[in-house]
């Protein structure tokens, strides 16, 4: 079987590294997401600033409640700058690519539903039932389903009349998850924007899959575009309807790209990458449930919430996560081969972190709870006793 990516040939010497060839395989394997990339970017950044406009006149507004981080009233409707970019860039560069109908009338879809739950709000189990029923329709209109799944110990090979509740099940599950971790200013468009580009190097170097490199590109431009308003301080909010825009998008372009690649390992890579949230909201559940609390209830227990107690700032916990999904997702990598790239950039990403959060949590006033820490102690000092 061919090499997923070629980027780096673990069996070249020294020399080849960084050569005139391994440029060109860059190139090659790069080059249909450029554009789609650039104008994704594009698009969001020159309407973004109009949408801020629009929805203060419109007095579309996320005011401060009790939970909330933010204290003055930010806009919303960053949802629909980051749809419009994306949809720009598919019609453009990818009208014929297999997948992009559902994609754009799905997406649409969930951002338009979804705002109505940003301007009033939606009772969860109404939020609930939009979001299974987009799912559904993603399976039984547009074709979109896991067949197979490898997420060791489990194996199976034909999931069979599973096939609907399991794809249902993972995009209800990426939405909620995405939701949730927009919770901080530039966090949720970080970790998503890193996961595109882990998808992206995923699906290289096969001619099937050009289509999904470009609109991965897409969906990292849209992350980076809205991140230039919606990193810390943020002028704008994607609210629901751009957290479930873009937790539909991941789920469907794993769908259609990793999750039916001939390697029955290739569903951890988009697994991995998004492991952090995926547990935080895993976590959140089953500290809802034991509190006896409805799994839709809102609370300021989560990871990023906790690390903000730290004494972390919200730019530093952003490119905590942000790392950290590069680093799963590189890991997932490996399953394809080529992993001496792959360990530089693991080991560059966890330099990052140890210098700038080490740093940050040492200066911090907060302790972190270690394990049998106090049982540690009464055993050292029993020993200097003697």
């Amino acid at each position: 079987m061919p090499a997923l990516f070629t980027f780096y040939d673990p069996a070249a010497s020294g020399d080849d590294f960084f050569s005139e060839r391994f440029l060109h395989e860059v190139e090659h394997n790069v080059a249909p997401a450029v554009w789609p990339t650039l104008a994704a970017f594009a698009v969001v950044v020159a309407a973004t600033p109009l949408l801020i406009l629009a929805a203060r006149r419109m007095g579309f507004l996320s005011h401060p409640r009790a939970r909330d981080i933010h204290t003055r009233p930010i806009p919303y409707l960053g949802g629909v700058g980051m749809f419009l970019g994306f949809a720009v860039a598919c019609l453009v560069f990818l009208r014929d690519a297999p997948g992009v109908p559902g994609l754009l009338v799905l997406g649409g879809l969930t951002t338009a539903v979804l705002l109505v739950d940003d301007r009033v709000g939606m009772p969860a189990p109404v939020k609930l039932g939009v979001q299974v029923g987009i799912a559904v329709l993603a399976v039984l209109v547009f074709g979109f389903g896991i067949h197979f799944i490898f997420l060791p110990p489990l194996h199976v090979r034909d999931l069979g009349l599973f096939v609907l509740p399991v794809t249902v099940v993972w995009i209800v599950g990426m939405q909620n998850t995405i939701n949730l971790l927009d919770g901080l200013d530039g966090l949720a468009a970080s970790v998503v924007g890193v996961t595109a580009l882990v998808l992206l190097i995923a699906s290289t170097n096969r001619p099937d899959q050009a289509h999904v490199v470009a609109l991965s590109g897409a969906l990292a431009g849209v992350c980076a575009g809205f991140l230039l308003f919606n990193f810390h301080p943020a002028r704008i909010f994607m609210g629901d309807s751009g957290a479930h825009f873009l937790g539909l998008a991941v789920a469907l372009l794993a769908v259609i790209g990793v999750a039916k690649i001939a390697v029955a390992a290739a569903l951890l890579v988009p697994v991995l990458a998004l492991a952090l949230p995926i547990a935080d909201t895993a976590l959140a559940i089953v500290r809802r449930r034991r509190n006896g609390q409805s799994i839709a209830h809102a609370d300021t227990r989560h990871l990023h919430h906790r690390l903000l107690e730290l004494g972390l700032t919200q730019r530093e916990i952003c490119l905590l996560f942000a790392c950290c999904t590069g680093i799963l997702g590189a890991m997932g990598l490996t399953v394809f081969g080529h992993r001496r790239i792959l360990a530089v950039a693991i080991v560059l990403l966890i330099v990052v972190l140890s210098t700038v959060l080490g740093e940050r949590l040492r200066g911090s006033r907060r302790r972190i709870p270690v394990p049998f820490y106090r049982v540690v102690r009464l055993l050292l000092e029993d020993r200097g006793l003697r």
